[in-house]
């Protein structure tokens, strides 16, 4: 399916989910039954993301091995790396700070005009996840097909670093360059496999945001209108910031990049799940130019490292939270806040919910009730929606970025279907 072709249908499948929802929201007689309804439709949405996850553990271990393997040497695995965290870290700062600035500007819990929660109320977020010690020896697997069979992107990551610089060193020996090769075919393969898989696309889409739709209703935004507008002019405000920052690397080409990653952005958005997008988004950056040993080390340590959208949500909400109960906070105590959440949010891709646990386990520090979330919480859907997409954007600029910095993106040709030049073009 043509990149055009998908984004369309992805686009009618959204609208058309939102239609189905609200009528059968509106038909629905009571809440659990519109909830039943939602479950059965979501079934195609989880056999979606089912298969989306299907493919990640390969496609990521596969590209990350050949890439690193390529590289030859450890320098280069660490210059590269080098770039990408500094770039990350200082997304990450850039995306906290803007969500303190937005949330002061706009007061978004001021007038909330909903009762607020009994401070004492429970959230039931698993916020005991969140600790320096357990994130640390959760990095490292203590077994590879233990984290390809959980998707865990950081432990394939791990093992890939030292499997791949293995083969790099190796490379004089016909077996070692033989695994090379197969897992060069292997990446081609699941990317092929990913072709497929994308065609369910807006199948999922719609079945997602039907499901949703059927549960909440449409009148929950109006409720919280003024949080949610407030929350997407923060996140407009973040993505100017990111394009520009892309425009003072790439230049012009950041438009190009930006016109090549709007399906795996539509696609994110829609599902409100990154993963539904890191293979279209990986098959899109090297039809951008970028090299695959470049995109196959960056991306994933993106995905785990540079959630700018929902890095910039943690201080959003955090400060929503206090206007809603009227808890002034000074100055020092959010730059302290930000601090602390620049920490704590760091490698918690694989939890559930991971902004609003993030928030969780930071509020009680400044004495703000953990039960605020309870606020946003039927809501939470769509604003996942804008924070995965701009996850998708910041990683999609940000491995642009480091590719430019390697002279690792190369000479492209088209204009609408730009492709990579041949590897007998390259050879040339």
């Amino acid at each position: 399916m043509k990149k055009t072709k998908l984004t369309t249908w992805i686009g009618i499948a959204m609208v058309a989910g939102i239609a189905v929802g609200y009528l059968c929201n509106t038909m629905a007689p009571d809440a659990a039954f519109a909830k039943q309804i939602a479950g059965y439709i979501s079934i195609l949405s989880d056999v979606f993301l089912r298969m989306i996850k299907m493919i990640i553990a390969p496609l990521v271990l596969a590209t990350l091995v050949a890439g690193l393997a390529g590289m030859g040497d450890s320098k280069a695995v660490g210059r590269i790396g080098g770039k990408a965290l500094g770039w990350f870290i200082t997304a990450s700062f850039v995306s906290l700070m803007l969500g303190l600035i937005m949330a002061n500007l706009l007061h978004p819990g001021s007038s909330v005009g909903v009762p607020l929660p009994d401070v004492g109320a429970a959230t039931n977020l698993k916020t005991a996840s969140l600790n320096l010690k357990d994130f640390i020896t959760h990095v490292f697997p203590k077994s590879i097909i233990e984290a390809m069979g959980s998707n865990e992107i950081l432990q394939i990551l791990i093992f890939s670093l030292f499997f791949g610089l293995a083969l790099g060193h190796l490379q004089t020996n016909n077996t070692a360059k033989g695994l090379v090769k197969t897992m060069e075919d292997v990446m081609h393969v699941m990317l092929k496999v990913t072709d497929y898989v994308m065609r369910f696309a807006p199948v999922g889409v719609f079945a997602a945001v039907a499901s949703v739709v059927t549960t909440q209703g449409l009148g929950v935004l109006l409720v919280y209108g003024k949080y949610m507008a407030a929350f997407f002019a923060a996140l407009a405000t973040l993505w100017a910031v990111l394009i520009f920052a892309g425009y003072c690397v790439l230049g012009k080409d950041v438009f190009r990049l930006l016109k090549l990653i709007r399906g795996p952005m539509m696609l994110g958005f829609s599902t409100a799940s990154s993963e539904s997008a890191y293979p279209k988004l990986m098959e899109q950056l090297e039809k951008f130019g970028i090299n695959n040993r470049v995109t196959g080390f960056v991306l994933p340590l993106g995905y785990s490292f540079n959630l700018d959208g929902s890095m910039m949500y943690t201080t959003f909400a955090a400060l929503f939270i206090a206007q809603a109960y009227n808890i002034p906070m000074t100055l020092g105590q959010q730059i302290t806040m930000l601090l602390v959440l620049m920490v704590s949010s760091k490698g918690i891709a694989g939890v559930p919910r991971a902004s609003l646990v993030v928030v969780a386990a930071v509020l009680p520090m400044f004495g703000l009730p953990e039960a605020g979330l309870l606020l946003v919480m039927g809501v939470d859907h769509f604003l996942d929606m804008g924070r995965t997409v701009t996850n998708v954007l910041g990683n999609a600029i940000a491995t642009a970025a480091v590719a430019k910095w390697e002279n690792a993106i190369e000479p492209v040709s088209g204009s609408e279907g730009v492709v990579p030049l041949t590897k007998q073009a390259r050879a040339a």
